[in-house]
């Protein structure tokens, strides 16, 4: 979460003395077409509630529905999702119109705590899935990890099941490595679940982290990507079941000034085929508004299973490969902080669509954008 104030083919990389190949594969590639855009107003009400800091998406066909995250930590309005009706005519996107908001709910069956007053009892909403099967939701949360002289509050991500009435059921099983820690160990603070999606049978949820673990080396740099972990979980038993590597871009843009805060990660994946997911990076840099943002296919058939390796330094390891699809810059359009992608109706030819939308952070000099892209396989 970006916060404010507060051709496939084979090659050896040298990375801190880490032997790491990219896996090789020839697979049909996706062309991304870009067609439209709508803005949503800054600070538009809805049912009492503010909307902005939308950060997920998905999309429920036979509904015609979509459920969209609130990353909000009940400082204003409670920590919520909505269901909106998108409307898209003649192929172009029209307007979006929002049916209802529901708030999430903790394993006690009471609403989330104000990260400002109760830190400890508090969410960070990312992402929220459906599936249609169980006709219940998933929801990631990043957790948080402050040590500061003020005070310590180590929260774990997770990812959680609830019904559509945002009522708890029940927790994916995390590994050790998703684990706030206060030495330098594991998760980074703002840095943990963004992404989660399912396969096509809804027997497998992937999650992905924004930045490196601790213990996998550093972070993103202007020169250099940082090495991430994608995680495949089975649905039904809660567990984790696989992780693969993945190495970010470098971050897009120098900063200004130099010493300022800029960030590459991953935001949002979305279930493609099999071995393979749509991966969003999401790079910003102090000094220019826009965020650079980047659609790669990753794919982790030929990547090695990292579930049981301590760390991502001084191995050797097939990564997961990566095509870029998209970047949003070549489109000559303004792209503020996009967190959410789905696949949305079919178009008029036959092709899917994919929808994006962004996170305004609640901060009148950004955006929350909904993008509209068919999908030529």
């Amino acid at each position: 979460m970006r916060k404010y104030i507060f051709g496939f083919f084979s090659i050896t990389l040298l990375f801190s003395c880490s032997n790491l190949k990219q896996s090789s594969e020839s697979r049909q590639i996706p062309q991304l077409k870009f067609i439209n855009s709508i803005e949503i107003p800054f600070n538009l009400e809805f049912k009492d509630t503010k909307i902005g800091g939308l950060s997920g998406i998905d999309y429920d066909k036979k509904q015609d529905l979509y459920y969209i995250i609130c990353d909000e930590r009940s400082q204003e309005n409670l920590s919520r999702f909505y269901t909106a009706k998108i409307k898209i005519s003649k192929d172009k996107l029209e307007t979006i119109d929002f049916t209802e908001t529901t708030t999430l709910k903790n394993a006690e069956g009471l609403a989330f705590g104000n990260w400002l007053i109760n830190p400890e009892t508090s969410a960070d909403p990312e992402d929220i899935r459906l599936n249609p099967k169980t006709n219940s939701l998933i929801w990631s949360s990043e957790g948080a990890r402050v040590l500061s002289t003020e005070k310590n509050i180590l929260q774990n991500p997770s990812i959680t099941f609830m019904d559509l009435k945002g009522n708890f059921s029940d927790k994916l099983i995390l590994p050790d490595n998703l684990i706030m820690q206060k030495v330098n160990k594991g998760p980074r603070n703002n840095g943990t679940l963004e992404g989660i999606t399912f396969d096509n049978k809804y027997k497998n949820i992937y999650t992905s982290i924004e930045e490196p673990l601790f213990e996998d080396g550093n972070q993103a740099t202007t020169n250099n990507g940082g090495l991430i972990r994608i995680y495949r979980f089975n649905a039904i038993n809660k567990k984790n079941t696989a992780q693969y590597a993945y190495k970010l871009d470098a971050i897009a843009r120098e900063p200004n000034p130099k010493d300022a805060f800029a960030v590459n990660g991953v935001a949002a994946i979305q279930y493609y085929k099999k071995n393979q997911l749509l991966v969003l990076e999401r790079s910003y840099s102090t000094g220019t508004q826009a965020c650079t943002i980047k659609v790669f296919l990753c794919d982790f058939k030929d990547a090695t299973d990292v579930k049981n390796y301590d760390t991502l330094q001084n191995q050797t390891i097939n990564l997961s490969s990566k095509k870029l699809l998209l970047n949003m810059n070549d489109l000559g359009i303004y792209t503020d902080n996009i967190e959410g992608l789905t696949f949305g109706p079919q178009l008029a030819n036959g092709n899917r669509s994919l929808l994006f939308v962004s996170d305004n952070n609640f901060s009148s000099t950004q955006k929350t954008q909904v993008f509209l892209f068919e999908v030529q396989e």
